[in-house]
């Protein structure tokens, strides 16, 4: 298939663009390149720098006869949502509706959506599957949840199938090694643990130590952003195979601590990780992870990398070639 990765240049979208590649679809890659790094860029790609609000050049490039398109072209900051609505409000709004708009101008019928388990907001019960209250806590938790029913609209008034991806915590990088370039400015808990391996930071902080957890940290659903990328491919495949939509949770069906985590960075970088326990953070549950039993069944797909020892040491092998403030490429 022909398709279209708005958000291609991004961490996730890169490996998204990646795994389309290795199976043979030729992929075009439409990025502003504002949080998206060159360096994440194929040469097995066509690669189009824009703007989803710049609506003509949108449409210029979604009529070049595209089978599909995945949206992964959002702000994700739930923090920042809070205090710039309007930013948010703009980009993944404004911009997702000229994407849909783009859709009725043109031939592509396919739509797969970085969605966000963001959308349920508080847990109510664990693990959370996909008729789990969507009670979203963050602003950039409502921005996902109204696109996803704005592509419930246009599947009825337009005829797209889409597949909505509810990710959890994305991690790692590709194992092959082809994906270097860091996630800019990311507050998550494995690209902060990296950054105090090789001294970007000075320590880390742990919010909390008392929750009724196994060890009193916070737990959290960690999925290996290839296993992200897997399900991406799966889900395009299932719209083209099914003609029906659907909506899925993306998560690795457990959930790894603060502590477990930093305590296998050690282990696996051989550095010395200093975390300080700080208070609890105003709104963190204690646990929270997913149930991924329907994409089990309806794309046959599984989390094989989401193991934390691979989500340590495959970003470990990014991370540890940061020298002087760049990446070093392979074999560079």
């Amino acid at each position: 298939m022909k398709i279209l990765v708005i958000g291609g240049a991004g961490y996730i979208g890169s490996h998204v663009a990646r795994a389309l590649l290795d199976r043979g679809h030729a992929v075009t890659v439409y990025d502003n390149l504002s949080t998206g790094r060159p360096e994440n860029l194929f040469k097995d790609e066509t690669f189009v720098k824009g703007d989803i609000l710049d609506y003509a050049a949108l449409l210029e490039t979604m009529r070049q006869g595209f089978d599909g398109l995945v949206h992964l072209a959002a702000f994700k900051a739930a923090g920042e949502s809070m205090i710039a609505p309007e930013k948010y409000s703009l980009n993944n709004l404004s911009g997702t509706v000229n994407i849909l708009n783009g859709v009725s101008e043109s031939s592509i019928r396919l739509f797969v959506f970085s969605s966000s388990a963001a959308v349920y907001g508080e847990p109510e019960y664990l693990p959370i599957d996909e008729n789990h209250p969507t009670e979203p806590v963050s602003y950039y938790g409502f921005t996902k949840l109204e696109i996803e029913r704005c592509l419930g609209w246009y599947e009825r008034l337009r005829g797209i199938r889409f597949a909505a991806l509810r990710y959890f915590n994305a991690a790692g990088y590709d194992p092959a090694g082809r994906i270097r370039g860091i996630e800019r400015g990311s507050d998550n808990l494995l690209p902060v643990v990296m950054e105090a391996a090789i001294g970007m930071r000075e320590k880390i902080q742990i919010f909390g130590d008392d929750y009724k957890t196994r060890d009193g940290t916070g737990l959290r659903d960690y999925i290996h952003v290839t296993d992200l990328a897997e399900a991406h491919i799966a889900a395009l495949d299932y719209l083209k195979r099914e003609d029906t939509s659907l909506t899925v949770n993306l998560g690795s069906d457990s959930g790894v601590t603060v502590k477990e985590m930093v305590v296998a960075a050690r282990e696996i970088t051989g550095r010395t990780i200093r975390a300080d326990v700080v208070g609890r953070r105003a709104g963190d549950p204690a646990a929270v992870y997913a149930s991924s039993a329907r994409a089990k069944e309806l794309l046959s797909w599984n989390a094989r990398y989401s193991d934390v020892n691979t989500l340590i040491s495959t970003a470990w092998e990014v991370y540890r070639s940061i020298k002087c403030g760049h990446i070093e490429q392979p074999g560079g």
